[in-house]
């Protein structure tokens, strides 16, 4: 084998590394968004708890374990990305991968202060 033919060999696969990085974001993304539906859906179906802040604690920790693995995400992957020069494909831009990840930690986070401040639909608003 040419010492060429090692090298572009190289060079794909760490083109294929650059777009796993991708998909393992994408994934902790679509995994952030999944906790997100837990917690919200955890609050609509068990909001009758006793007492009832518990359910609003218990979607608030699935919310604020969105914001986490959002944040994770971002700077893991753009920690591998840093590591590694694109060849044959497009490398993700750090800011596009921070844009995203803070966008989803900031909406979950505003969904978590949404949670407490809701008012339950069992409460009458004119006494």
């Amino acid at each position: 084998m040419s010492e060429q033919q090692k090298f572009d060999r190289n060079e794909l696969a760490e083109d294929r590394t650059i777009m796993a990085v991708e998909r393992t974001f994408a994934g902790w993304i679509r995994t952030a968004f999944a906790a997100i539906g837990i917690g919200l859906a955890f609050k609509a179906l068990f909001g009758e708890l006793d007492p009832p802040w518990l359910a609003r604690v218990i979607a608030t920790i699935f919310i604020l374990l969105a914001a986490f693995l959002a944040v994770t995400a971002e700077r893991r992957a753009c920690r591998a990305v840093s590591r590694m020069k694109a060849h044959s494909v497009d490398a993700p831009d750090a800011p596009h991968l921070r844009y995203v990840a803070w966008a989803v930690a900031a909406g979950s986070m505003i969904l978590a202060v949404a949670i407490w401040l809701m008012r339950d639909a069992a409460v009458p608003l004119i006494g």
